[in-house]
């Protein structure tokens, strides 16, 4: 709540019906209400024009239409990736980011300010968890990104995979996923539709009982605790094993295939032996596995492998009938990484 007033993002679209029958006002005004915010996407009620002056006061005594201001936008001459640096109500600095694609244009929605997990490889936890992100400010993000967008085209998916750990922060998450879904909301299906976690297996069954069909990413990167341990202190407490088997039953729920992140690290997890490991693991199940060559976030062990064993690698899990791509490598010119672009602006580098 600020100044005595809720973000109505935060709202549930029957919530947005509710709070208009409780005004007393005919049920069409929440009709265009939710119009303006999430089809018009507008950013203040004085444009709501079909709504009478009237209401549009006693609105603005209640509720605030928009959370974020763009702060720095950066575009990437070599791939047209986009990414905001956004400042919160409060002050706070988060991210995201718009990846143009033959199949429409992602956002990148970051679901936390920072991220209390401290994978070395990431950007987004230097400093630390600050605190999650409502739903009203992970719908901001989309919809400010698509107002931004440079050249004609709307928003077509959504990936959850920028600052933050979304499992933890799940309820927000999952009205954020709904309201998004909502014919009302933003309209946009679950199948295009994916959430990125560094796996924490009871939050991932938790999500499963949702049954949305919404893609699970899980940031895998080795095959065995020991070399996860190393760069993911979350597999010290949520082992592989326990991980691929919330996977599992995600995928059984679901219905949906799973993807596996996994970062190559020159030397460290980008053996042949590493790669067989990996297809043993995943032998009969319903996955894809994403190879990320390692973008240096300013570690110096993180390394990115050469082309001749990234291919290597990518081949051993192919002889081994896993379905498996390297990632097209984008914004890497605008620190385009997790909390790249956060962590120079609060360091004044």
């Amino acid at each position: 709540m600020y100044e005595g007033r809720e973000i109505i993002k935060d709202y549930s679209i029957q919530e947005v019906v509710e709070l208009i029958k409780n005004m007393n006002q005919p049920s069409y005004r929440a009709d265009q209400l939710l119009e303006w915010v999430y089809g018009k996407k507008v950013l203040y009620l004085e444009e709501m024009s079909n709504l009478p002056v009237s209401l549009r006061e006693e609105l603005k005594e209640k509720i605030l239409i928009n959370t974020l201001e763009v702060k720095e936008k950066r575009v990437s001459p070599r791939d047209g990736t986009e990414k905001y640096l956004l400042r919160a109500l409060d002050g706070e600095l988060l991210e995201c980011a718009v990846m143009k694609q033959e199949y429409g244009n992602t956002v990148c929605v970051s679901s936390q300010v920072g991220c209390g997990l401290a994978c070395v490889f990431c950007a987004s936890a230097k400093g630390g968890l600050v605190r999650n992100l409502s739903p009203g400010e992970m719908l901001d993000q989309v919809i400010l990104a698509e107002k931004h967008l440079d050249g004609s085209g709307k928003i077509k998916n959504i990936v959850v995979m920028g600052m933050g750990e979304p499992l933890l922060n799940l309820s927000g998450l999952v009205r954020f996923l709904k309201t998004a879904n909502h014919p009302r909301g933003l309209g946009l299906g679950f199948r295009n539709m994916s959430v990125s976690t560094a796996g924490i297996p009871p939050k991932m069954e938790e999500f499963a009982r949702e049954e949305m069909p919404v893609t699970l990413a899980v940031s895998l990167h080795a095959p065995d605790n020991e070399t996860r341990s190393q760069i993911m202190p979350v597999n010290k407490k949520h082992p592989v094993e326990e991980v691929l088997e919330a996977c599992r039953n995600y995928i059984e729920k679901v219905g949906r295939r799973a993807t596996f992140e996994y970062m190559l690290v020159d030397g460290f997890n980008d053996s042949k032996q590493k790669a067989r490991e990996l297809a043993g693991l995943l032998k009969g199940m319903l996955c894809h596995v994403n190879l990320i060559p390692a973008n240096p976030t300013g570690e110096k062990n993180i390394k990115r492998p050469d082309k001749k064993r990234i291919k290597n690698f990518m081949e051993v899990l192919e002889n081994h009938n896993i379905s498996v791509s390297i990632r097209k490598e984008r914004g890497e010119d605008i620190e385009g990484a997790c909390g790249q672009l956060r962590r120079r602006s609060e360091v004044g580098s």
